[in-house]
């Protein structure tokens, strides 16, 4: 069955919550098996002791589509800090983690990144050009009963091409080309998705960037709601709609569980 480009969006959203995906290469990859395995296992030993939550189970997995060009994660060192580079190419990348049991309750999230450029005529208020240099993507259970009849049959493509039902809401904080810090951005897609900008415009590249979120505070901002269980986490640099080439660099984050 042929993906269009609305098609690949729902995907990518069911894959962030999905459990049908783990690390795969390229076609054109050139690095042999052993190589390939020990940089996956390196990877997760960084990935595992920078990027710290509740979850039992620790270990984050890369996901790569097919079809898509994937820039790996790279452990490095920047500016006296230990970070994960994502060299971009017209690519898309992510690095996620599971919740399994979900989380009940998410309270403050503290993550950094920095990017030393922008994807070119990137528009996160259009498909075709929704591209952002970073983002950490929180996805959520909830009570689908509150869908719209779109949204339901969304997530029903989403279960008939990756077992996996759409998260109930997505929030997403990006690094944005024009839109202002603060502004929540929705995905033109589906209002189950919404992108809260933190940080705008070129004034800050190669610097790194700190945030320290209170994560219902953002999806009440958000979402006008409280937020349910969270069921999964992830990092994402994508420039493959517009073909944009630039490095980005994501750095310690923690995740804490709210208080009862």
């Amino acid at each position: 069955m042929h993906l269009n480009k609305l098609s690949w969006g729902i995907v990518l959203l069911a894959t962030l919550g999905a459990g049908c995906a783990g690390p795969s290469l390229q076609d054109d990859d050139p690095r042999t098996a052993p190589a390939v395995a020990a940089g996956a296992a390196a990877l997760k030993r960084v990935a595992n002791r920078l990027l710290q939550t509740p979850a039992p189970v620790p270990d984050w997995e890369t996901f790569v589509f097919p079809g898509k060009r994937f820039a790996p994660f790279e452990p490095v060192e920047v500016l006296d800090r230990q970070a994960l580079r994502v060299k971009a190419q017209s690519s898309v990348s992510i690095l996620r983690q599971r919740f399994e049991p979900h989380l009940s309750r998410a309270g403050r999230l503290s993550f950094s990144w920095r990017v030393d450029g922008l994807p070119e005529k990137a528009d996160l208020s259009q498909a075709s050009l929704a591209d952002s240099p970073v983002r950490v993507v929180l996805a959520f259970e909830g009570d689908r009963q509150r869908w719209s009849p779109k949204v339901h049959r969304l997530s029903e493509m989403s279960r008939l091409f990756t077992g996996e039902e759409l998260p109930y809401a997505t929030l997403i904080y990006v690094w944005s080309v024009n839109d202002a810090p603060g502004s929540v951005v929705m995905n033109p897609r589906t209002d189950r998705i919404r992108k809260l900008v933190l940080d705008s415009g070129s004034d800050r590249l190669g610097q790194w960037r700190d945030h320290v979120r209170d994560v219902r505070a953002d999806f009440l901002q958000a979402f006008g709601e409280e937020p349910g269980p969270l069921r999964a986490v992830a990092l994402m640099t994508d420039t493959d709609n517009t073909q944009s080439r630039l490095t980005a660099w994501y750095g310690p984050l923690s995740l804490e569980r709210a208080a009862d």
